[in-house]
């Protein structure tokens, strides 16, 4: 019986520290999944609600400044209402109505001291140094020209109606692509690359305006952001912000039970603040990014 009772108690000491070593290593494993970020977007500030239909914002990392344009009318009738407005990085409204003149302003680029914003059926082209409309390209059979992004001396925009990606160089206009489905929110990344937000969601083009799918869940997408190569933003105008990571999205920020819009949105890599133009709210929101 003695005999027994040592072996079975001997047993049981070592399945106890058995269990006891594989406890440890569960532990470790769970503070390190406890470590893990979840990505968030936190409202840092919101502007005074006088940008009237802000469809687009723009931060220009070589001066700080952030450029809105705001419709301020119909989105597809010429009735001179839109302007570019001008705000800071605490959302403080600097100069409410810095250029006017525009009939409905929408996607913004700045290349060559030139800022460039589409408005309908035209290229608007601003010298920033004077505030002063320099040139207007109009674009044959365009019906509602969206977002615009440069690359070097290329002036990449798209027109949603008619799903083509046009560019500007050296005062001419050229197709890159067509048959792009309601195609919207445009991005080049560093080494020229093009992005584009279309109805069949995210995806990237050659230099011959063939693309590739890299996300299909974010359909019919708006502002588009690169953070890195395999690291995106897109926002739905509905009221959504996705991050989109080697291909996964990942919802950040819902507003669509605040009727709050979530359009061409952009970004100050530096502090990591999401700019949200809210449209119809009429603010422009900043958010900080946390991934």
């Amino acid at each position: 019986m003695k005999n027994s009772l040592f072996i079975q108690l001997s047993l049981l000491a070592t399945f106890l520290l058995v269990s006891c070593g594989n406890g440890s290593n569960e532990t470790v494993i769970e503070d390190e999944n406890e470590d893990e970020i979840t990505p968030t977007l936190t409202l840092l500030w919101e502007t005074d609600d006088t940008l009237i239909t802000n469809e687009s914002v723009l931060y220009d990392e070589a001066t700080g400044t952030i450029y809105v344009a705001n419709i301020d009318g119909n989105p597809t009738e010429k009735d001179g209402k839109g302007s570019i407005s001008i705000i800071d990085k605490e959302g403080n409204i600097i100069e409410q109505e810095w250029v006017t003149g525009i009939d409905a302003p929408k996607g913004m680029g700045i290349t060559n001291g030139k800022l460039y914003v589409t408005n309908i059926d035209e290229l608007v082209e601003i010298d920033i140094e004077t505030a002063n409309i320099s040139n207007r390209y109009a674009v044959e059979d365009a019906a509602f020209l969206n977002d615009v992004d440069v690359h070097n001396d290329r002036v990449y925009f798209s027109d949603m109606a008619t799903g083509k990606i046009h560019f500007l160089l050296a005062g001419e206009i050229y197709l890159f692509a067509e048959g792009q489905n309601n195609i919207n929110g445009l991005r080049v990344g560093g080494d020229g690359t093009l992005y584009g937000l279309d109805a069949e969601g995210l995806k990237k083009y050659d230099e011959k305006g063939n693309f590739e799918m890299i996300n299909q869940e974010v359909t019919g997408g708006d502002g588009l952001i690169i953070i890195d190569d395999s690291t995106f933003l897109a926002s739905r105008w509905q009221g959504e912000i996705y991050l989109i990571q080697n291909g996964i999205a990942t919802l950040l920020l819902d507003t669509k039970a605040e009727d709050s819009n979530t359009a061409d949105i952009s970004f100050i890599p530096s502090e990591n603040i999401v700019l949200v133009p809210t449209f119809f709210k009429n603010k422009v929101a900043a958010y900080r990014l946390s991934y």
